[in-house]
C-alpha cells in the first residue's frame, strides 16, 4: 500500500510540478533569444525606440 502512495504523489505532484519548471526555463531562454534577433533586426529604427520605452 506505501508503493501506491508514492506512485500516486509522484505522479500527481512530481511530474507536472518538474514540466511546469522545465516550460518556464524553455519560455524564458526562447524569450531572450527572439527579443535580441529582432533587436538587433530593428536597430537604428523608430520602432526599437518605441518598444523600450
Amino acid at each position: 500500500m506505501p508503493g501506491v502512495i508514492i506512485i500516486l504523489i509522484v505522479l500527481v505532484i512530481a511530474i507536472p510540478v518538474g514540466f511546469l519548471m522545465t516550460m518556464s526555463l524553455v519560455a524564458a531562454v526562447l524569450g531572450w533569444a527572439v527579443k535580441s534577433e529582432v533587436d538587433d533586426l530593428y536597430t537604428g529604427t523608430e520602432d526599437l525606440e518605441l518598444s523600450q520605452r
